[in-house]
């Protein structure tokens, strides 16, 4: 039997749920983690699922299916995993969180020195440098303006790189 390495599908856009249902169909194995969003629409709340990792989905396929998978109008290009046991670990050990219920969300990439913009708050809209970096959630920001500096401590949910 062909071995099924792990292959990364970076999809075009908001085409990661399309892709999944391709593979569903064809036969391939797709793993597409998605988390819970919530909405307020017209004054109701609406919980939808989206991708935790928009852009992505990982596939398990043969040479034959990749073919096929190359061929759908959801894949814009596959990605192939060199360490395939460190990957099926951390993917596994993402899933567990998942069905564990767990809250997991896609952690930026901001880290000291990043440049970024505040989206939400009262300082929605302001640009800063991040300053400092406290676990997880929490940023140092440094607010430059009239030639000083304010350091605002920020949920890292409420920054995205400029």
């Amino acid at each position: 039997m062909e071995p099924k390495p792990w292959v990364v599908a970076h999809t075009r856009p908001r085409c990661e749920k399309k892709l999944k249902q391709h593979c569903d169909r064809e036969g391939v194995e797709a793993t597409l983690p998605l988390v819970p969003s919530a909405h307020r629409y017209r004054g109701k709340v609406v919980v939808f699922e989206k991708p935790l990792f928009p852009g992505y989905v990982f596939l398990r396929l043969t040479r034959d299916q990749r073919r096929s998978v190359l061929a759908s109008d959801y894949v814009a290009n596959l990605l192939d995993v060199f360490d395939q046991e460190l990957f099926e670990r951390q993917l596994q050990e993402i899933l567990f969180a998942l069905q564990a219920g767990c809250e997991v969300r896609l952690a930026p990439k901001i880290g000291k020195g990043t440049r970024v913009i505040i989206k939400s708050g009262p300082l929605r809209g302001l640009e800063g440098w991040v300053e400092e970096r406290y676990g997880p959630n929490i940023v140092l920001l440094r607010l430059d303006f009239i030639g000083q500096a304010a350091a605002v401590k920020l949920d890292v949910c409420e920054l995205e790189p400029a």
